[in-house]
């Protein structure tokens, strides 16, 4: 498995379309997802550390998996079908370690890791089919400059989602 960072989340012009961007953490590769909106938002809020007055559905589902016991161990990028990705949240190590596997949105698996500070992964042939290679540059560059410069040349059609989201 291949672990993946949470680069940020941005809107795909002229669609205004939101979509996260995870990033190879040791390799070259994106996997753009798009999402909707509320999905956005929550994934924002938490890589922005903001922390809403009440609980978000994202924050309850973790509040109720501390409160009972259980943790999340990790969140998998699992496929790709017909334009759509899929994730698993692997709770108390997942089913190979007696845990359970939860199948999820691709967004709320995002959103839910963030919370719960744990790695986001995926395999190496789900790069390889969805992936984006990025050439690098000589010099290191800011990961939001390279994020905007991407969406800049990127579109929906360039994926074939068929112009939906794919949480």
């Amino acid at each position: 498995m291949k672990p993946l960072d949470v680069l940020g989340v941005r809107v795909e012009m002229p669609t205004n379309q939101p979509i996260v961007l995870l990033r190879e953490r040791d390799g070259s590769r994106y996997l753009p997802i798009w999402v909707g909106a509320a999905e956005a938002a929550a994934i924002a809020y938490a890589q922005q550390g903001v922390v809403p007055p009440r609980p978000l559905t994202h924050d309850l589902l973790k509040n109720i998996l501390d409160e009972i016991g259980h943790t999340l161990s990790r969140v998998r990028i699992r496929a790709l079908e017909e334009g759509v990705f899929h994730a698993v949240l692997e709770i108390d190590g997942g089913t190979a370690a007696g845990g359970a596997d939860v199948d999820s949105r691709s967004s709320d698996a995002i959103a839910l890791a963030l919370r719960c500070g744990v790695e986001i992964v995926t395999s190496e042939a789900l790069l390889d089919e969805a992936g984006v290679a990025m050439a690098e540059d000589d010099q290191e560059e800011n990961e939001v400059e390279k994020f905007k410069e991407f969406l800049d040349h990127v579109s929906a059609d360039d994926f074939d989602t068929g112009g939906q989201p794919s949480s």
